[in-house]
């Protein structure tokens, strides 16, 4: 079974990594279905890293379709314990310029139609969200962040939306009337997901437009992102092997979220659900990963 230690999903036009060694390409099956697309696995920094298109090469899947359950299973089902997640965004304040980068530190969930839990069919679990990020992730990306040349802010608050429609000049502004300071449509259910696998997860906001309630900047466009995007991919692609070789010791919260967040007795589980849940439940219900 190949292992990696590392996974970068990569955002919209960002649908290949780069200066892997040692590569192979996966295709895995997971109980939610098949992932985005085949995850390649190679050696970057001396690290085996996964990298998975979260929208599917060429762009096939809208934020509402991604598999991201399976996606995140198949990445947990490798041994990745470290996630670096690319995102385009769009910016709800006037200093988070478009070519910009931003950490966030906080989410507000506007998704209503997206599976967003592993959990359910026989087996509940609580797990704590209230900081959704990776801190030492966060910390370490930052800087790379930084050291690739770009214009990075550390912290934010970052609201995932359905799509995968645009916001209205109304929604643009209740959310800055919130506080926020990003807009997106894919930060959600990931890092649910992966808080849940308990993998350390970071998403890197690429900040392409200013929504729509700028007076003065064109409003957001498929034009306007992808033109934007281009330049950022690039220092995309430099921050995550900067990452890659300063990966953060496994001393924050993330290694035991599920830590006393099962609440169903255990026998009472269904055999079949403890199986599907085995790379993500197995070392607290007994069941080894196959």
């Amino acid at each position: 079974m190949s292992r990696a230690t590392l996974a970068v999903i990569g955002g919209s036009g960002f649908y290949q990594m780069e200066g892997l060694t040692e590569v192979e390409t996966v295709r895995i099956a997971t109980p939610f279905g098949e992932p985005s697309d085949a995850i390649t696995i190679g050696t970057l920094e001396g690290v085996r890293t996964a990298f998975l298109p979260r929208h599917g090469v060429g762009h096939r899947l809208s934020p509402t379709e991604l598999p991201q359950r399976a996606n995140i299973w198949a990445l947990k089902s490798l041994g990745v314990a470290y996630i670096i997640s690319i995102s385009a965004v769009g910016s709800l304040r006037e200093e988070l310029r478009p070519g910009d980068f931003v950490i966030p530190d906080q989410l507000i969930d506007k998704t209503y139609a997206r599976p967003n839990t592993f959990f359910g069919r026989g087996l509940v679990a609580h797990v704590g969200f209230a900081d959704p990020f990776c801190p030492n992730l966060r910390a370490v990306v930052h800087q790379a962040a930084l050291d690739a040349g770009a214009v990075s802010h550390f912290g934010g608050i970052y609201v995932v939306m359905e799509g995968p429609q645009f916001s209205t000049r109304a929604e643009s502004n209740l959310h800055r009337a919130w506080g926020a300071d990003l807009i997106g449509m894919t930060a959600l259910p990931e890092a649910k997901l992966a808080r849940e696998a308990e993998i350390c997860y970071v998403t890197v906001a690429c900040v392409t437009d200013y929504d729509v309630w700028h007076e003065v900047e064109a409003d957001v466009s498929v034009d306007l992102v992808l033109e934007n995007l281009r330049r950022n991919v690039e220092t995309s692609k430099r921050l995550v092997r900067l990452a890659a070789a300063r990966l953060p010791r496994r001393d924050c919260p993330c290694p035991n979220a599920l830590a006393g967040a099962i609440i169903t007795a255990p026998e009472l589980i269904p055999d079949q659900v403890k199986r599907d849940l085995a790379p993500i439940v197995g070392r607290y219900l007994g069941v080894p990963a196959s």
